[in-house]
C-alpha cells in the first residue's frame, strides 16, 4: 500500500463521496430499494469510524446503524439468524451493520461462546441465508477491515490513554491481542465458506484509516447502480406580517446560562 493519505486530499475526497452517499440514499428511498452493508474485522480495525463518516450527512429515518448487543437467554434459544432478520431494512431503507451475524464465525467461535456444532452449522447455513436475502431483492455488501498486528496494538494502546475512547475497550478486545492466530484461522475459515458469488467479501486494508475510508466508500458507490434523483422543488415562503401578538416580557422556562462566555473572556 502507498504512504499515508494526506489530510487535505482525504477531506476533499471524503466530502465529495459524502455527497454521493446522499444521492445513493435518495435513490434507495425513492426506488424503494433495500440495502444492507456489513462491516466486519478485528477489534480497532476502523469499522466504527468509517460508519460515522458514511452516515454523517444521511437521514437517520432512511439510513440506520445496527450494533447488536450480546444475545439474552431467550435469543440464545432461537434460530441463530432470527434476531438479525428483525433488523433488516424495509423498502426505502439502508442498514449499516457494525458487526453482524458473522459474530458466530469470529468472536463467538474464538472465545468459546458457541459450540463446535453451532459454528459448523453457521458456516453451512450462512451462505443459504444470504442467498435468500439476495434472491428476495436485498442489496447485500460485505466488508472486512484488515489491520496488521502492530497497528491494532497501537490503536488499542491509544484507547487506554484516551478518556473519551476508553469505553470502547472490553476484556474481549484486550484478549484479542493474545489470540491473533486464532482470529486469523477463524477469519480464513469464514471467508472460505461464505465468500459466495451472490454475496462476495470485499477486503479493506485499514492500516491507514483515511485511505481505508475512501477506498471502502468508493467501492460501495461503484458497486451499486444508483442514479441521482431530482429533488422536489422547494420554495421558501414569505414571512407574513405581524398579527399584533405581544410576547410576555419574561418567557416561561429557564434559559441555559452562557457557559461559553468564559471561553471568550479567557
Amino acid at each position: 500500500m502507498s504512504g499515508k493519505l494526506a489530510r487535505k486530499l482525504y477531506e476533499r475526497e471524503l466530502r465529495r463521496l459524502q455527497g454521493e452517499l446522499v444521492k445513493l440514499q435518495e435513490w434507495v428511498r425513492v426506488e424503494r430499494q433495500r440495502l444492507v452493508v456489513i462491516f466486519e474485522g478485528r477489534d480497532a480495525a476502523g469499522k466504527g469510524s468509517t460508519i460515522k463518516r458514511i452516515t454523517e450527512y444521511l437521514n437517520p429515518r432512511v439510513a440506520r446503524i445496527v450494533a447488536m448487543p450480546r444475545p439474552g437467554d431467550r435469543e440464545r434459544g432461537q434460530w441463530y439468524f432470527q434476531r438479525y432478520v428483525t433488523e433488516l431494512p424495509a423498502p426505502g431503507e439502508i442498514v449499516f451493520m457494525d458487526r453482524s451475524w458473522y459474530n458466530r464465525a469470529g468472536v463467538e467461535w474464538v472465545m468459546g461462546f458457541c459450540t463446535e456444532d453451532e459454528h459448523r452449522r453457521f458456516l453451512h447455513q450462512c451462505p443459504i441465508f444470504e442467498r435468500l436475502l439476495v434472491e428476495d431483492g436485498i442489496l447485500l455488501r460485505k466488508y472486512w477491515f484488515s489491520v496488521s498486528a502492530d497497528e491494532q496494538q497501537r490503536r488499542i494502546r491509544a484507547r487506554l490513554d484516551d478518556p473519551v475512547r476508553r469505553w470502547k475497550l472490553s476484556p474481549v478486545d484486550l484478549e484479542s491481542i493474545t489470540r491473533w492466530d486464532d482470529y486469523s484461522r477463524a477469519k480464513d475459515a469464514m471467508i472460505v465458506h461464505t465468500d459466495i458469488p451472490e454475496a462476495p467479501w470485499s477486503i479493506v486494508d485499514s492500516d491507514d484509516k483515511r485511505r481505508a475510508r475512501i477506498n471502502m466508500i468508493t467501492d460501495l458507490l461503484t458497486g451499486i447502480p444508483y442514479q441521482q434523483v431530482a429533488p422536489p422543488p422547494i420554495k421558501l415562503p414569505e414571512r407574513p406580517a405581524s398579527s399584533g401578538y405581544r410576547r410576555p416580557e419574561k418567557n416561561p422556562g429557564s434559559y441555559v446560562p452562557d457557559h461559553a462566555a468564559r471561553l471568550v473572556k479567557g
